[in-house]
């Protein structure tokens, strides 16, 4: 007799509430009602959704410290048929939150990935920002290294779509601090607490939003307008004196020795050459 091949389970990528524990699908919690075990960023912050709900199921904690190790427990789970439901604190996991790397190795070995949908921060903040939602670009958090947080500023300030950020309060200021002499007139949309008793959505530019904002607490969505400057509308910076071309960038906040190198690349000449002609002035 010819042994019958073990069916593998479900991986289910569940969206659980932003913060109103309201803001769950029936699909969502029928699913975690009927799976064999729930995989959470946090077991203890879950556990008072599935009490809430009455829900008991077997948890594993699943987070970014732990997540190539517990990947392997999973990954073994549902070779053995089970079911299991991956859930983020809150929110769709996988949107800058864990469950990337299980649901990779799950696409690459055959298994079955499900989506749950439901609650996702930056497309609430965006339908209610006022901006376009027409093209949008979301970055997640800005990087902390220097210069790969310096590349990401620039594409922002050249984007046409309306960006999309995440920001943790402690770093909040700082980052509108940077933002606000390289987008100056921009639109921005702090989206705060969404779903919550503050929920609140504060307008203005960069520099307004720094004098608005008081206590800088909770969880917050920084949406940011694109630039209303096409590309063919764009400045030829080849064809003004080397000062208005250094002006232009200057006015941005940009450093010095960062202007030369811009300078020389546009005009498609050494930078030394730049650097010695602002050395004599």
């Amino acid at each position: 007799m010819e042994k019958q091949e073990m069916k593998t389970g479900t991986l289910y990528i569940v969206a659980t509430p932003i913060g109103n524990l309201e803001d769950i699908t029936l699909r969502a919690l029928r699913i975690l009602k009927e799976v064999d075990c729930i995989a959470a960023e946090d077991t203890r912050h879950t556990l008072k959704l599935l009490n809430y709900y009455e829900i008991t199921k077997p948890l594993i904690s699943y987070h970014r410290h732990n997540e190539e190790n517990k990947s392997a427990i999973l990954y073994e789970k549902l070779q053995k048929g089970e079911n299991i439901a991956l859930v983020s604190d809150a929110g769709t996991p996988g949107i800058c939150d864990p469950g990337e790397v299980m649901i990779q190795k799950c696409i690459e070995d055959h298994i079955n990935v499900v989506p749950i949908p439901g609650a996702c921060a930056m497309i609430n903040a965006l339908i209610c920002s006022g901006l376009s939602t027409e093209e949008f670009l979301f970055l997640g958090f800005l990087p902390l290294h220097k210069k790969l947080r310096k590349e990401k500023i620039e594409m922002i300030q050249k984007s046409n779509q309306t960006i999309i950020l995440y920001e943790a309060p402690h770093k909040l200021k700082t980052t509108l601090q940077e933002l606000a002499p390289i987008l100056e007139k921009r639109k921005m949309v702090l989206a705060k607490e969404i779903t919550k008793i503050h929920e609140e959505f504060i307008r203005g530019t960069a520099e307004e939003l720094l004098t608005s904002i008081e206590q800088i607490k909770g969880e917050f969505v920084l949406l940011i307008e694109g630039s209303q400057e096409k590309e063919d509308e764009k400045k030829d910076l080849t064809t003004i004196s080397l000062e208005e071309h250094y002006q232009y960038y200057h006015k941005q906040g940009i450093e010095k020795k960062e202007i030369i190198k811009k300078i020389a690349k546009d005009r498609k000449v050494n930078k030394n050459e730049i650097y010695q002609y602002f050395l004599t002035k």
